[in-house]
């Protein structure tokens, strides 16, 4: 039988943190290049070429695909040349500015056309992200499209005074009564596997801040613009 947290350990945090503290420590980035992007058009072979971020790091493949406390959360074919890994935070602003004006593009250009896959994975630095990602598993088959809704509606949420009721509230448009909000919310064990898949991003992958990718193994760290990705997924395919 699955245990339950107390509500109050999870349910009151969502009202207790500062939300000016909170968004602080969103990130943790201190890369300097993760600013709200603008979506550009699909960039040029020169183009990709003078675009293309050097990558921080690599880490073996194999270690990386293979599959950790909960299921992944794919999009795209399994087949793709190109797998790219996002590891992000909820609560993070500039996770929000890929999410909203890069991956849009990214999908279309490259995931949708077969050429590469994204992998999503939780990493969230506090209470809320860690609650956005919760509904977002209790979401089964529409967790791209909670997690779509979190971002766009992020600063109704994330950095509100009384974040319970602005989650409860977009939960009710996706599906979620009271009773299986709360339910969600008090799942000890989808907590602790959400806190285990940051863990291992931290311990084996060195994941320190959000949003950091590993297309196809290579570590790129901080928010990256449409041209800046369809650079580095040019040169794999």
């Amino acid at each position: 039988m699955t245990r339950r947290l107390p509500r109050r350990t999870v349910l009151a945090s969502l009202v207790a943190i500062p939300a000016s503290a909170m968004l602080l420590s969103a990130c943790s980035d201190s890369s300097g290049q993760a600013e709200a992007q603008t979506p550009d058009t699909a960039p040029t072979a020169s183009t990709s070429a003078a675009n293309a971020p050097q990558p921080t790091g690599k880490v073996d493949m194999a270690m990386l695909l293979e599959e950790g406390s909960l299921p992944e959360k794919v999009l795209g074919n399994a087949d793709a040349p190109v797998t790219i890994v996002e590891y992000a935070s909820m609560t993070c602003g500039h996770c929000a500015a890929f999410h909203n004006n890069t991956l849009p593009e990214i999908k279309k250009n490259y995931i949708d056309t077969g050429k590469a896959r994204l992998i999503m994975r939780e990493f969230p630095f506090d209470p809320r992200a860690e609650a956005g990602f919760m509904l977002a598993r209790c979401s089964d088959d529409k967790y791209f499209a909670m997690v779509d809704v979190l971002f766009k509606q992020q600063q109704n949420w994330a950095g509100v005074q009384d974040a319970q009721a602005a989650l409860l509230q977009i939960a009710r448009l996706a599906g979620f009564s009271q009773e299986s909000f709360e339910a969600c919310l008090t799942d000890s064990k989808l907590l602790a596997d959400v806190k285990s898949v940051r863990a291992r991003g931290e311990k084996d992958f060195g994941v320190d801040a959000t949003p950091t990718f590993f297309i196809n193994g290579n570590k790129y760290s901080g928010a990256m613009s449409v041209a800046e990705m369809s650079a580095v997924i040019d040169s794999m395919v």
